[in-house]
Formats: structure tokens, C-alpha cells, sequence
């Protein structure tokens, strides 16, 4: 019976047909399989970065479609990113997740995987060419070193203090602390300790510094030093890409990112509060708050440092390097155009909305000339003009009590709505610049918010030979 059996298998067993529409299925499977895993890196890469969701789920249903994956159902969120595909109504589908372990900003690897997202689109680079050269962006490291970065954070700390009307000794008092605030959160984040402390220490260290330099000899002005490094310490905090996720429908994404940025926020001022105590209770006097400069004498000083901080914020970034010099050129003109809205007798908050519908007008056009995403341009050009001087003025009132109490929490409500100013207005610049572009005509329809990573769409064959041709000549 048992050799009846085997002779009646043994023709199935050997049929080449068989055989072979076994392993193109096995081989198919491997495909979706590699597919799904790039697609989810590449996603995970983005949303790390800072990108917003509708730009990383597009982006990854772009790959997905271009490789043969069509239909499958993307869900991001702040934490993790799944990917789900079904190939017929019959088959179980093939579901993975990925979760994202770490959020450090770094434009040189976002700018690597945005160049291989389009090389992958126009067909110059294949799944397992373009899985290769993921792996290689995600182990290779940077081209300067990490102290390199310290530097940048204290060349940015001290152009902040020229752009905020401060002199030479408010420039290198605030560049030390930037130093010190940079090389203590390194220590406190080996030690895994979450980043809301590691806020508390910049904010505490800035001020306790700025009031030891206040009690020597030397003329100086700590409200400028704080304020300085309060800008420094909000600059990694990523608020435009929660407002762009609240404006494009990713509600639940943007609503963790507030969250995440408050926490921030509330331990720079937790922070800059403990230092404020702490130097009363030693004697240190932090003196009153004096506004930036806002003279037409001191434009040049302005426009300098302002630019000067983009620049160095989007080195410490690790934005390449083609990238820095027309980074500082668009924060220039914004600051000129923030200046002249201020003396025009309108408000700190619409200044800065001016200054950020300007860049994120221009965000695209440069980044196209420099081959970068336009978020690795807006985000540190918007740098100077977050809003460290109504947060420190308003901690300032708050400490004093009293009747300074109102004009405290009014100073607090400035510094939002500076913040979301600064947010929206890149965004609605970015909607007004790309729909100039025939391809933003044709985003998806849930998906029809400003792109500032990724490609708008697929190319179609015709485009893609005709990119090749042009690229040839």
C-alpha cells in the first residue's frame, strides 16, 4: 500500500510545472516581503526625522505602488508604522510593524533617503538595489565629529544673542552654556533618562550661568543669555510637523507630537524656573527683561545673526553641507522682512507669521537648487524666531507674583501663539509655492496638504524616460 502510495506521488512530486509556479510563488512572497520592509524603513527614516505623516505615508505608498505592491493599507503613527497588503480576496494578509526607537534629528540621512526614494520612482534604482544602499545610509555614520556638533550649538547660542540686540560678552557667555547645556544632556541621555529632564538641566543651566556671570564685574545682561539658549534648547522641539499633521487630517499623530512638544516646553520652563529660584535664594541677580533690538541702526547685527544661527543650527543638524550657506540667505530675508513688519507697528506674533509664510514660500524653490527635502530649509530657518523671550519674559513675571502674575501668563500665551504662527505660516507658504508645480495639481486627495519630504507622485513611464534623457544630456 505504502509503495502504491509512492508511485502515485511520485509524478506529482516530480511535475516541473508544479515546481515552477511553486517557486515564483516562494519568490513573489520574498518580493512582498522585501517590499513591505523597505517601504517601512524608508517611513521610519522620515517620521524620525521630523517629516509629517501624510508625507511619509505617501511617500510610502509611492514605493509601494512603483514596486508592484499596489492596494496596501499604510497606518502611521507617532510611535509606529504598519503596512498591510492582501493579494487576493482569498489570501491572509501580510501585515508588518515597525516602531520607531529614536526621533534625532538628521538631515543628512533624510536627505539620503529622499534621493533614494526619487532614484527608486524614476527606475534607477531596483528592490534590492535600493535596500542595499538603505542599509549603508542607516550604518554608515557622519562626516565630522560629534564635538563638531557642539561647536555649532555654540556658534548658534551666540549669533541668537547678536540677533536678540545682545553684545560680545552675551554672545560667549550664551555660546559656553550652549556648550555646557549640549555636553550635559549628552551624559543624562546615555544614562536614558527622558528627554523632559534633559530640558530641566538646559534651562537651569543656562540661568544659573547667566546669573553667575551677572554677580561678577563684567556688564552683561543674563535676561539675553537665557533667552538665547531658551531658543536653542526649543529648536529641536517639533512643532511644524504636528501643525502639519493637524491640517492634514492625522489627528491622532499630531495630537502625540503637541503632547511631546509641550513636555518639552514645560521642561525648559521648569527648568529656567528652578534656576530663576536658585539664584534668588543665593543672591544672584537676574536683573529685568530688555527686548531684542528692534532699531533700524542695528539691522545689520540683526540680519547677521540671524542668518549666522540658521546656518550653524542646520550644521548641528547634519543638513549637507551645500545646503548651509542658502539656509543662512532665506533666514536673512526673513529677518528683514520680520524687522520691517515690527516697525510697521504689528505685533511680535504676525512678524513672525510674516517671516515663516516668506520661507516656507521660498523653502521649495531652494531646496529644489540644492537638492535637499524643503523641511531640512524650513525648519532651521525658522530658528531665530522662536519665541525664547516671551517664555523667559513671561517666567520672569510669574517669579516676581502679585500683580506681574497676568502679564506673566500673557507672556506664556504670546510664546503659543508665536509657535503656532511660526508653524502654520511655513505650512500655508508651501501651500501657496506648490501648487505652482503642475504635479501638486495632482496630489492625493487626502494627501493634498503641503509636501515638505518625498516626491508629489509616481512618475509615469513617459516621465521617467523623459527624466532619463534630460539627466543624459
Amino acid at each position: 500500500m505504502d509503495q502504491q502510495d509512492g508511485r502515485a506521488r511520485a509524478p506529482e512530486e516530480d511535475d516541473p510545472q508544479a515546481e515552477l509556479e511553486a517557486r515564483l510563488e516562494a519568490e513573489r512572497a520574498r518580493e512582498i516581503h522585501l517590499t513591505m520592509d523597505l517601504c517601512l524603513r524608508i517611513g521610519e527614516m522620515l517620521l524620525s526625522s521630523g517629516a509629517g505623516a501624510a508625507d511619509v505615508t505617501a511617500t510610502m505608498r509611492s514605493v509601494a505602488d512603483h514596486l508592484g505592491l499596489r492596494a496596501a493599507e499604510i497606518d502611521v503613527t507617532f510611535t509606529a508604522l504598519s503596512m498591510s497588503h492582501q493579494r487576493s480576496l482569498d489570501d491572509v494578509p501580510t501585515l508588518m510593524v515597525r516602531h520607531v526607537q529614536q526621533r534625532d534629528i538628521d538631515y543628512e540621512d533624510l536627505t539620503a533617503v529622499d534621493h533614494l526614494v526619487r532614484d527608486v520612482l524614476t527606475d534607477e534604482a531596483d528592490l534590492y538595489l535600493a535596500r542595499s544602499r538603505m542599509a549603508t545610509i542607516v550604518s554608515l555614520g557622519h562626516a565630522f565629529p560629534r564635538w563638531a556638533v557642539t561647536v555649532a550649538w555654540m556658534v548658534m547660542a551666540a549669533a541668537v544673542g547678536v540677533f536678540l540686540g545682545g553684545g560680545p560678552v552675551v554672545s560667549v557667555t550664551a555660546a559656553v552654556a550652549a556648550g555646557l547645556i549640549d555636553r550635559v544632556q549628552i551624559v543624562l541621555a546615555r544614562r536614558r533618562l527622558p528627554y523632559f529632564y534633559l530640558q530641566v538641566a538646559g534651562g537651569a543651566i543656562a540661568t544659573l550661568l547667566a546669573g553667575a556671570v551677572a554677580a561678577t564685574p563684567i556688564d552683561v545682561d543674563p535676561s539675553l543669555v537665557v533667552t538665547a539658549n531658551i531658543i536653542l534648547l526649543l529648536a529641536g522641539i517639533g512643532l511644524m510637523g504636528a501643525v502639519q499633521d493637524a491640517l492634514t487630517g492625522f489627528y491622532l499623530t499630531s495630537s502625540a507630537r503637541l503632547i511631546e512638544a509641550m513636555m518639552a516646553t514645560a521642561g525648559i520652563i521648569a527648568g529656567v524656573a528652578l534656576g530663576i529660584s536658585v539664584a534668588d535664594g543665593i543672591g544672584l541677580e537676574l536683573g529685568q527683561l530688555i527686548p531684542g533690538a528692534l532699531g533700524v541702526s542695528e539691522l545689520p547685527a540683526v540680519l547677521g545673526g540671524a542668518a549666522v544661527s540658521a546656518a550653524a543650527f542646520s550644521i548641528a543638524s547634519y543638513a549637507p553641507r551645500r545646503a548651509v550657506v542658502p539656509i543662512a540667505l532665506t533666514t536673512g530675508v526673513a529677518a528683514l522682512i520680520s524687522q520691517g513688519v515690527a516697525l510697521l507697528g504689528f505685533g511680535r506674533v504676525m512678524s513672525a507669521g510674516a517671516a515663516a509664510f516668506f520661507i516656507g514660500l521660498v523653502a521649495y524653490a531652494v531646496a529644489g537648487r540644492v537638492r535637499v527635502p524643503p523641511l531640512v530649509v524650513a525648519v532651521p530657518a525658522i530658528v531665530p524666531f522662536l519665541p525664547g523671550l516671551s517664555i523667559y519674559r513671561g517666567l520672569t513675571f510669574l517669579a516676581e507674583g502679585g500683580f506681574f502674575v497676568s502679564q506673566g501668563i500673557l507672556a506664556l500665551m504670546t510664546a503659543i501663539s508665536v509657535a503656532i504662527a511660526l508653524a502654520s505660516g511655513v505650512i500655508l507658504g508651501e501651500y501657496v509655492a506648490q501648487p505652482l508645480k503642475r504635479e501638486a495639481r495632482k496630489l492625493e486627495s487626502r494627501l493634498a496638504g503641503p509636501r515638505l519630504v518625498g516626491p508629489f507622485r509616481a512618475m509615469t513611464r513617459a516621465e521617467r524616460r523623459a527624466l532619463r534623457r534630460t539627466s543624459g544630456e
